[in-house]
């Protein structure tokens, strides 16, 4: 065989090697990432979405937590801490699933209402709380801050509690004996840290090695094909 004519079916052989490498690796990244509007298991723990949250016999104070963020944080960050989402706001009333409408809580809210940010961030999740450093930290701007229509309105009690229940919900708190500001501070955040359904990279060489494999193998196939018919004819 001419060695010009090797040379273009290699050329071709690879640029579809390359085709199916990127089909291929299109379509495992997309089985491997997080998708969109993926629910997280409520913390809740309530078969109707917005029903308040019932104590166990011996609540802890994560517990009684649920509750203060049932009533306080709930209608805002939303029943599995996902933030106010679309897919969230389909659980209200139909006069209510409007929250930026003029008339509502967008420009020009009712009386006595307020005007809500465009975005409400998750409180769960694996980087929900990245902005904070610990536990003492996050209580402090729960304190001050929230909620939001009323900033500074819990007790002291009720910040430590819904603080409590947060962490716990992103598995940063045991909820066992009561979160104060004695050891709050040794509750870290990892920022960014992955949640345990997030696939560990350790898994995810395999399929590329497996991948590089079938690319490697479909080249040497279709030149060897190619010369062999050329050769015939």
């Amino acid at each position: 065989m001419p060695i010009k004519t090797l040379f273009r079916l290699t050329l071709l052989s690879l640029g579809i090697a390359l085709l199916l490498a990127g089909l291929f690796f299109e379509n495992s990244a997309a089985a491997r990432a997080p998708q969109a509007g993926t629910p997280i298991a409520s913390p809740l723990g309530t078969p109707d979405r917005l029903a308040e949250p019932t104590l166990p016999a011996l609540p802890s104070q994560a517990d009684l937590g649920a509750q203060v963020y049932w009533l306080s944080c709930m209608p805002c960050h939303g029943d599995r801490g996902q933030g106010l989402t679309d897919e969230f706001r389909q659980t209200y009333p139909p006069e209510d699933q409007y929250c930026w409408n003029s008339g509502c809580h967008g420009e020009r809210p009712y009386e006595n209402g307020f005007k809500l940010p465009k975005f409400i961030p998750a409180v769960v999740g694996p980087v929900a709380l990245a902005k904070f450093t610990d536990g003492a930290q996050l209580e402090a701007y729960i304190r001050a801050a929230m909620p939001f229509w009323k900033p500074g309105s819990l007790s002291d009690e009720d910040a430590w509690k819904v603080t409590a229940f947060i962490l716990r919900s992103n598995g940063l708190w045991a909820g066992v004996g009561e979160l104060n500001a004695d050891n709050a501070s040794q509750v870290k955040i990892q920022r960014g840290a992955p949640t345990p359904e997030a696939t560990p990279i350790s898994q995810t060489v395999p399929f590329s090695l497996v991948g590089v494999g079938v690319i490697a193998l479909a080249v040497a196939v279709l030149v060897t094909l190619s010369y062999f018919r050329l050769r015939k004819n």
